[in-house]
């Protein structure tokens, strides 16, 4: 039996991966995904590796009202947890500038 993962990361991660999954499974969702990520599929598998990538994944879903309705009905999570993965993930576009 395979220990559960227990790193807020790794379940972000995953939930990240899901969030993949569930875009690749609409060719027009996926369409609009690959425009504006500027990637293409053949490179999509390659990408998921990346953390920075993944997050981008997270902000496409939750972007979107419908979206992120939809994907939490297909993966049965809360919206709240799909965006506690993307926290999990941090920010890269913004950091704070200290003086």
């Amino acid at each position: 039996m395979k220990k559960p993962v227990q790193n807020p990361r790794e379940v972000a991660e995953f939930v990240a991966i899901q969030a993949l999954n569930f875009i690749a499974g609409e060719p027009e969702r996926l369409g609009l995904f690959l425009a504006e990520t500027g990637i293409g599929p053949e490179t999509l598998r390659k990408s998921a590796a990346d953390p920075h990538f993944l997050a981008s994944v997270l902000d496409f879903v939750l972007r979107d009202d419908a979206t992120v309705k939809a994907f939490a009905k297909a993966s049965e999570l809360h919206p709240t947890h799909i965006a506690g993965a993307r926290e999990a993930l941090g920010d890269p576009r913004w950091e704070r500038e200290v003086p």
